[in-house]
């Protein structure tokens, strides 16, 4: 069956989401979202590097997408900077009846622990619709859910499992959010959003619960950490230039505690070039980023994936992730339109159902 699908939002992982959507024979590209007066009105071939105009043009009238009666919108607008639309946004599509995949709202990658603010009324839209949600992506995400239980399922007995990134974002082209939001290029003293008391643990946290729900645990408390390192010369990278005395690596955590010793972690390493924050933890085999599990117990396992770089055919790493990040949520499109109502988790689905339409 051909899937009639919209891409909603044109950026750094939708432009690869909406390729996908084009290149692939099981959907047909109905219609496209932007908010760049330069892209409104542009062929979705020419947003995303392909030669063959479709005949799709973008728009930024969410009515107008809405009417389309799509099977599916794949929504990477980024949602946590706007909350409030992007909710009306994709509740909006929900109560439609256009079932909705995204990597945006990453606190509803374990749906079950999100606040209610969010959950609630994006759940009553999909029983208004009749439709279904699922939010994902790498990290969080794929790290923390798919990765992590492949890994513990080898395992006879684990004592702790932790989830890291460990990443160069020097070539990443995402200063507006990434940037900003982890405060590289600013004086130490300042405190970022993601620094901000409880937002850590609002993102990665909800992850860690799922976890620990997962597997039986149940956790006396969940507690974020956070470091900055400053660089003593000038950096000059994709993200941005970097100033002497400017954050150029942060390393932060969300850790959840049972009997007072933490069993479970969800790490970030990132940095903008190999040369900053030596003393933290590098990639193996001297690649640039890993998304790396390790459990301790009987037997001790770790896998590590990377994306891009050596493994991706000479694709830089940060531009391997938000391949992968897109693909994460396009692979979904058929087995969302076809589950129950309702808001899905990783947890909720089977390991093929990530597969379908890869090998074509």
């Amino acid at each position: 069956m051909t899937r009639r699908v919209i891409q909603y939002s044109t950026g750094n992982v939708g432009r690869h989401a909406l390729r996908m959507l084009i290149e692939r024979p099981d959907f047909e590209l109905v219609g496209v979202h932007a908010r760049s007066p330069d892209k409104v009105g542009r062929d979705a071939a020419q947003l995303c590097g392909l030669a063959e105009l479709t005949g799709v043009v973008a728009t930024d009238d969410l009515d107008t997408l809405l009417a389309l009666n799509a099977d599916c919108v794949v929504y990477t607008s980024q949602a946590e900077t706007r909350p409030k639309q992007a909710l009306a946004e994709i509740a909006g599509f929900l109560r439609a009846g256009t079932n909705v995949v995204g990597s945006s709202f990453v606190w509803m990658v374990a749906p079950e622990q999100a606040g209610d603010w969010l959950r609630d009324p994006l759940a009553q839209a999909c029983a208004e619709g009749n439709t279904t949600l699922y939010i994902n992506g790498v990290d969080p995400g794929y790290s923390g859910d798919t990765l992590a239980y492949t890994a513990l399922s080898l395992a006879e007995r684990a004592t702790s499992v932790t989830v890291q990134e460990i990443c160069d974002y020097a070539s990443y082209d995402d200063a507006e959010f990434t940037g900003v939001s982890f405060g590289f290029g600013i004086a130490p003293e300042h405190t970022p959003v993601m620094f901000l008391p409880g937002v850590l643990t609002s993102m990665w946290g909800v992850q860690v619960r799922s976890l620990a729900r997962d597997l039986g645990v149940e956790l006396d408390e969940v507690r974020e950490r956070c470091e900055k390192w400053v660089t003593p010369e000038p950096i000059d990278c994709v993200m941005m230039h970097v100033e002497p005395g400017q954050v150029a690596a942060v390393r932060f955590a969300v850790e959840g505690l049972r009997d007072g010793e933490v069993v479970i972690t969800m790490e970030h390493v990132n940095r903008l070039g190999p040369q900053t924050a030596p003393d933290w933890a590098y990639p193996p085999d001297g690649r640039f980023g890993v998304h790396r599990v390790v459990v301790t117990g009987s037997p001790g396992v770790e896998i590590n994936t990377h994306l891009g770089g050596d493994a991706g055919g000479g694709t830089d790493h940060n531009e391997g992730g938000v391949i992968a990040t897109a693909a994460r949520v396009v692979n979904l499109i058929d087995a969302v339109c076809r589950a129950p109502s309702g808001i899905l988790a990783a947890h909720d689905l089977r390991p093929l159902d990530h597969l379908t339409g890869v090998m074509r």
